[in-house]
């Protein structure tokens, strides 16, 4: 005589409330948090990508002699510019280790002006609502800042 006993057990309406409360406050006091930060990490990745912009141009000043001109603009780093003043020792590899030109935090161009009114050259992000000025995650990035 073979008795089975039939142990299927399911989940109580009560038990599953509970789990449902439970992620429904940790969704209230973390989702806020993580939200929140998007706007930094943008903002930093920004900061860090003008930093690695800045680091390229001066290894193509130290090959060239000059930064490229506005014409020229960020793109010297990756191609050998056609336009303007050739540049006399361009590394065939480019100055950028992934071979195009970065955008920042909010997957815009940076402006790059060189000669620049702040210095040799000015390298900026508009942040995210592309207009000058602004605050908050709406300021400006400009490289001459961040020195």
């Amino acid at each position: 005589m073979n008795n089975t006993v039939n142990n299927k057990r399911g989940f109580t309406l009560i038990e599953l409330m509970v789990v449902i409360v439970i992620l429904s406050l940790l969704a209230v006091l973390v989702g806020p948090r993580i939200i929140g930060r998007t706007d930094d990490a943008k903002i930093a990745d920004t900061k860090v990508q003008i930093k690695n912009l800045e680091t390229a141009l001066k290894l193509y000043k130290l090959d060239n002699g000059n930064y490229p001109s506005t014409e020229q603009g960020l793109t010297a780093l990756v191609t050998k510019p056609t336009v303007g003043q050739p540049p006399k020792n361009y590394k065939a590899e480019g100055y950028l280790d992934n071979k195009n030109v970065p955008k920042d935090g909010w997957g815009n161009d940076f402006i790059y002006l060189s000669p620049g009114e702040h210095g040799d050259y000015d390298l900026s992000s508009l942040g995210d609502d592309g207009a000058r000025g602004g605050e908050g995650k709406n300021a400006d990035i400009n490289s001459w800042e961040l020195r």
